[in-house]
């Protein structure tokens, strides 16, 4: 008889120590981990004592795709790794690219980017809590936090024409600028999300259920969270005052007034107040942005970069040759590498570039805070109820697209 054959997924978890233990697998089809991720959990009655944490089974290949494409047409690409802000996605790559090719960006699309960027991080959060709440059966807070995400689509979709992935930014600015009565709307929306808010803050701050299923629950020390690379409000819910908005100011943060919410405990309860906080900070600096917003064009006078206009593409035979060249072979940013990061909604997204003078990339790795998250998440785990890895994992805002890419 043959020997049996060994298992990698679980040879790692798999032991003799212990025979009355139970190993079950968790996902990667359990609605609670998002399609993608595996938990394999040793359990000795209902506490969990190892996890084995896997996050494949997506697999779209991202970082080998961006080799064969131009600089341009990775835009749709970067949307879908995080698709819950898929804004911050596109202004981190093109800020990259910009920066390669010695590019400024124009006054109006610095701001722009910035107001849509705090706009995308409000809508990531609201995801996050509501999923977070509506999996300890809190039906009501989930209805009014996607209620109110819900107008936020709509709007987007006035200013982008897509409600989630919207390829909107472009290397050297904008895809197009803001419609007529889009601001008046905006401030609309945000009064109808403290409407909203407010109610979610009387319904669960203070509920015993939601207190008991959250607090001391999923806990992180400090070092730990730094020991694993988290960033983001993981990181923040163990009192460190980490984000890049603050500590590396890029687009105009450093021209705005607000504050990092942090926690104390590390656990569940810790990152949800985190959140919610920061989406109150992120309506502050809205309406900061919308008071300072410059008028003048959105695009940069660079034909390196952007495309002319239309009505001179077919009027004129420059900028018809500009046009095509742009399309089919790809703006040549010069040769060279560069490591760029912004604040996203869960963390630290860097992007590592490396252009090799060409009109495609030689190389684009992302540094996504999912992935990383991924790598530590079982020192939340381990140790606690089997029930408890649904709020935990919920927590953590893991999103498949940035993490298995």
């Amino acid at each position: 008889m043959l020997p049996p054959i060994p298992n990698t997924v679980r040879s790692s978890i798999i032991t003799h120590e212990r025979d009355d233990t139970v190993i079950v697998n968790i996902g990667p089809s359990h609605p609670a981990t998002h399609g993608t991720v595996q938990i394999i959990a040793e359990l000795d009655g209902e506490k969990v004592l190892r996890t084995d944490v896997h996050c494949g089974y997506l697999h779209r290949g991202f970082e080998k795709e961006c080799e064969d494409h131009t600089w341009h047409n990775l835009i749709p690409y970067v949307d879908r790794l995080n698709y819950c802000s898929a804004l911050i996605n596109d202004f981190t790559y093109c800020d990259a690219v910009e920066q390669m090719m010695g590019v400024t960006i124009t006054p109006r699309t610095k701001y722009l980017r910035t107001l849509l960027s705090e706009y995308s991080r409000l809508c990531d959060h609201l995801t996050c809590v509501a999923a977070s709440v509506m999996e300890l059966g809190a039906m009501t807070a989930f209805l009014y936090l996607v209620t109110v995400r819900d107008f936020m689509y709509e709007h987007l979709a006035a200013l982008t024409g897509a409600r989630v992935t919207y390829s909107y930014g472009r290397i050297g600015g904008l895809a197009q600028d803001v419609p007529a009565g889009w601001f008046k709307r905006l401030e609309e929306i945000l009064k109808e999300y403290e409407t909203y808010v407010e109610r979610v803050h009387g319904l669960v701050d203070r509920n015993r259920i939601f207190i008991d299923r959250m607090r001391n629950v999923g806990t992180i020390t400090t070092a730990d969270a730094l020991h694993w690379g988290f960033t983001g409000p993981i990181l923040r819910s163990t009192g460190v005052a980490r984000d890049l908005r603050k500590d590396a100011p890029y687009l105009a943060y450093a021209e705005l007034d607000f504050d990092v919410p942090v926690g104390i405990m590390g656990d569940n309860y810790d990152r949800y107040y985190v959140r919610m906080r920061e989406m109150d900070e992120s309506v502050y600096m809205i309406r900061q942005l919308m008071d300072m917003m410059p008028e003048g064009p959105i695009n940069v006078d660079d034909r390196r970069c952007v495309f002319p206009e239309k009505h001179l593409v077919y009027t004129e035979i420059e900028s018809l040759i500009n046009h095509f060249k742009l399309v089919m072979e790809g703006p040549a940013v010069p040769a060279g590498d560069i490591y760029l990061a912004h604040e996203a909604p869960n963390g630290e997204l860097g992007f590592y570039i490396v252009s090799t003078g060409t009109g495609t990339p030689h190389k684009v790795h992302v540094r996504s805070p999912s992935f990383v998250h991924m790598g530590g998440v079982h020192k939340m785990l381990d140790g606690y109820q089997l029930a408890d890895i649904v709020t935990t994992f919920g927590s953590i805002n893991m999103i498949g697209g940035e993490c298995d890419r």
